[in-house]
């Protein structure tokens, strides 16, 4: 079971593509998404999609970063092939997942799970989410909550 909202958010260290280390504490508004595996179409797909909403992300006071079992080498490669201008973070040993109680399959790679953190807890959790769309749904939830706003 993931962890709820109104939950703590766990702080978490961990490499990302280019192999320096990123320590997260979400006090300020953050997308952490799980995925299951590099360069795999539904993973491209939502990938590329964050991607797209990455500056409205931005404007809206939103980091954003993908989460997968991958290691350093294969996110660098993703980031590279897909033109990702947001961290990929490697859990190779499931540390962050098991900081967010997201469930692994059998296969041992993350369920598709997605967390908007702020203020140093989870604000919102997207469970078995479709990649195709989920980008904009979640900054339209944030900004429908009031969770962020875009500048006018």
């Amino acid at each position: 079971m993931t962890l709820d909202e109104g939950s703590d958010a766990p702080t978490v260290t961990a490499p990302n593509q280019d192999g320096e280390a990123v320590s997260l504490e979400f006090d300020e508004p953050t997308v952490v998404y799980f995925y299951p595996k590099d360069d795999t179409p539904g993973c491209t797909i939502e990938a590329n999609q964050f991607q797209r909403e990455y500056e409205t992300y931005r404007d809206a006071g939103v980091d954003v970063y993908g989460v997968s079992r991958d290691d350093v080498d294969s996110h660098d490669s993703f980031c590279q092939q897909e033109g990702l201008e947001f961290d990929l973070l490697a859990d190779p040993d499931a540390e962050i997942a098991d900081a967010f109680d997201v469930e692994l399959r059998d296969s041992g790679v993350t369920t598709r799970t997605t967390f908007f953190l702020a203020d140093g807890e989870v604000k919102a959790v997207y469970e078995s989410v479709d990649p195709d769309g989920h980008a904009r749904d979640i900054l339209l939830d944030a900004l429908d909550d009031g969770l962020v706003s875009l500048p006018e």
